[in-house]
């Protein structure tokens, strides 16, 4: 058993340092991009010449997912990949076919999901023989390596689920390239660095990055992101959570970033976020006073700002939204009385201890709290955070003709 572990983080060690099968011959796949991988020159995979696929579509599936498993699986425990043998790759475990959308009557492979398999193994290059794909769901595996460039031939994915593996290596830029993502899950890997900024250009519903290695400052385009679901907990940013958040108050609906290294105010444009359900900035070192502007997120559900160093009084209206359920601020330096509001929605005595709050049990020591604010008051302006701007409406359609007629002359 011990054998068979090392002999696999060889093969993914090998398989992080060279982007794929290791020691074989490839050739680029004339995608651009980096990683260096391609397709192989000449096949692995013999596909015996009296079968008949009825589209070339399949052939090439048939190719890839045979590479896949006889060549990059090492082990699979739940036989999930047993049948897959011969040329109807329509009935594999895992594998969903259905009419291309551009024409109904050429069938392919649009859909591969081994989620929970516990497959061990890696990705390799002929996957983007799967062109289109819509769905790649492969979470709670033990895949390692690196995502191979190739993947940037899946022009149709919609959904890409990596999460709850091994993989290892820079944010996988392949995924910019794939036109029809919206749904990206990357979280509970090996993953580090920075992750790039145009990803928040892109135009995604949920980007999962938590539980990474993942080290950089949340860029001021963040707000860009029309995501409803954002979770970046777990990784080290460091800096400011951008006020450009505020340009997502129509869109985002949940917001995770616990222990994500927080080091500055939390912008009033959270105020902004009137879809919010979920907004948790809790292990954090985040400063300054909870702004009163957060009774704007009229739809908000769990709050949760423990564990950072949050000074100043709660501002009344906060417990009075109406659908606050749970408000958890325990482990800050905030002071004052609590509204009696609050009991609505504080989760026992959990949900506030370790603050300043007067005629409150379990609060920090008169002490403790007294140095504290004999310290200078936070000046948040020294962050030096970027201001906040609101996004620029799409011009009118009789301001893009007038644009068109300038360039044309």
């Amino acid at each position: 058993m011990r054998s068979a572990a090392c002999i696999l983080i060889v093969v993914c060690s090998a398989v992080a340092v060279f982007g794929g099968a290791a020691a074989l011959d490839f050739s680029g796949d004339g995608g651009g991009g980096g990683g260096g991988e391609g397709m192989r020159t000449s096949a692995a995979v013999r596909v015996d010449p009296t079968w008949r696929f009825p589209s070339s579509r399949l052939r090439d599936a048939y190719v890839a997912l045979q590479t896949w498993k006889r060549d990059a699986i090492f082990s699979d425990p739940q036989n999930l990949t047993a049948d897959w043998v011969g040329p109807d790759v329509c009935n594999y475990t895992g594998v969903v076919c259905a009419p291309l959308p551009s024409d109904r009557r050429v069938l392919a492979v649009a859909g591969v999901d081994l989620n929970h398999g516990d497959i061990a193994g890696y990705l390799p290059p002929e996957l983007g023989l799967l062109s289109d794909l819509a769905l790649l769901h492969l979470n709670s595996n033990r895949f390692c390596g690196v995502v191979p460039s190739t993947l940037r031939r899946l022009r149709l994915l919609h959904e890409l689920d990596l999460s709850n593996n091994r993989f290892v290596g820079a944010f996988p830029r392949v995924v910019l390239a794939m036109p029809s993502l919206r749904f990206l899950d990357l979280r509970f890997n090996e993953f580090e660095g920075a992750v790039p900024r145009e990803l928040f250009d892109r135009p995604l519903d949920a980007i999962f990055l938590n539980h990474n290695r993942f080290r950089f400052e949340i860029p001021d385009n963040f707000g860009n992101s029309p995501a409803s679901v954002m979770v970046l907990a777990h990784n080290s940013f460091g800096g400011c959570l951008p006020a450009s958040l505020g340009n997502m108050s129509g869109t985002l609906n949940e917001i995770v970033l616990i222990n994500s290294g927080l080091n500055s105010c939390l912008p009033t444009e959270i105020g902004l976020l009137r879809e919010v359900t979920v907004f948790d900035v809790s292990f954090n070192r985040i400063v300054g006073s909870l702004p009163a502007a957060v009774a704007g997120m009229r739809k908000v559900e769990q709050l949760d700002v423990a564990h950072n160093l949050l000074a100043g009084e709660i501002p009344a209206a906060v417990c009075g939204l109406p659908r606050l359920r749970n408000f958890t601020f325990a482990y800050n330096f905030l002071s004052g009385g609590e509204s009696p509001s609050c009991a609505r929605v504080v989760p026992g005595g959990a949900g506030e201890r370790r603050n300043c709050l007067t005629n409150r049990p379990d609060q920090r020591s008169p002490q403790q709290c007294a140095a504290f604010y004999a310290r200078p008051p936070v000046n948040c302006d020294a962050f030096h955070c970027k201001p906040f701007l609101p996004a620029l409406p799409p011009p009118s359609p009789s301001a893009r003709d007038e644009l068109s007629c300038a360039v044309n002359l």
